[in-house]
């Protein structure tokens, strides 16, 4: 798994995949979906795909498969690299979703929250197997939000597949569980190998486990935190963690009526709009000798 792709662009949302095996394009197949860090302040979320034919499922359960977070790093990288081997019949793929990325739909006027995001790659996923001729009669997705309403939406979404969304899905279908260490897999190589584009000097990497209750992200949150700038965007700016730090020590911005809203002038202030209106005196005011010598006059109606 190479991710030269996401890294020079890591600001961005990437999608990694591997072949397509003939078998999955000639056999009927089954695909897995789970997603890798939805709950961390800092670096990306990763949502995998593993997909193989149906004849080929026992396969997987004797891999030992398993939810990637109860495995260890060391042996969610074996299980991966066993995965990988086994071109003949078994692909994946994944999409890699950017603090930035997170951040910005969160943060949009019209309401986008994570569990919306969470969908839309999940079924953007779905249709590039669906694109990328893999022959798919069976999914099985972890849920994302109520189980039920996610599986009536992606069914809707693709009527000729049978899918079942469960709560942990990863611990119940080797597909998924396959598809979940894929996912882990991705997130743990890039966060561990994340390029700043800012210029942070000698940065500490020790940032714990990037979940907001660890102790030692949230040190390196506050440390790393930019009175003006605020944070790299290795970090999740939307999260209220984050967003509780900068509150309370970054240098204050106020906003004078961002929305144009006379209101405030009745409580004193004048409003960003009244910069920019004609002054009563404006007809008193003399103009430049450059006007004044060439008899220019100023055009008040077209």
């Amino acid at each position: 798994m190479e991710l030269e792709k996401f890294e020079r662009n890591n600001w961005g949302s990437c999608r990694l995949s591997s072949l397509v095996p003939p078998l999955c394009r000639n056999q009927h197949c089954c695909l897995g979906i789970d997603e890798a860090g939805r709950g961390p302040v800092l670096g990306p979320m990763v949502y995998g795909i593993c997909f193989c034919p149906l004849s080929n499922k026992q396969d997987l359960e004797e891999l030992k498969v398993a939810d990637s977070k109860t495995l260890s790093e060391a042996e969610r990288e074996r299980l991966f690299e066993k995965l990988d081997s086994l071109k003949e019949y078994l692909g994946w793929a994944l999409q890699i979703l950017s603090p930035n990325v997170i951040s910005t739909s969160m943060q949009q006027r019209v309401k986008y929250n994570l569990n919306a995001l969470s969908h839309d790659t999940a079924i953007a996923l779905i249709q590039y197997a669906l694109d990328s001729g893999v022959q798919l009669r069976e999914v099985f997705v972890d849920t994302v939000g109520p189980a039920e309403k996610y599986q009536e939406k992606l069914k809707q979404r693709f009527p000729e597949l049978e899918i079942t969304v469960k709560p942990k899905a990863d611990s119940l279908f080797p597909i998924v569980s396959a598809a979940s260490i894929c996912a882990k897999v991705a997130r743990d190589r890039a966060v561990k190998s994340w390029k700043f584009l800012e210029d942070l000097g000698d940065v500490n990497l020790d940032y714990g486990s990037g979940y907001p209750n660890d102790p030692k992200t949230k040190e390196w949150l506050a440390r790393n935190l930019d009175p003006v700038f605020g944070y790299p965007q290795f970090v999740r700016f939307s999260w209220s963690t984050a967003q509780t730090i900068v509150d309370s020590r970054a240098v204050p911005v106020r906003w004078d009526d961002c929305d144009g809203d006379e209101k405030s002038s009745s409580k004193g202030s004048q409003s960003m709009l009244s910069f920019f209106a004609r002054k009563k005196d404006d007809t008193k005011h003399q103009p430049h000798r450059f006007f004044q010598e060439r008899k220019l006059e100023t055009v008040k109606d077209l």
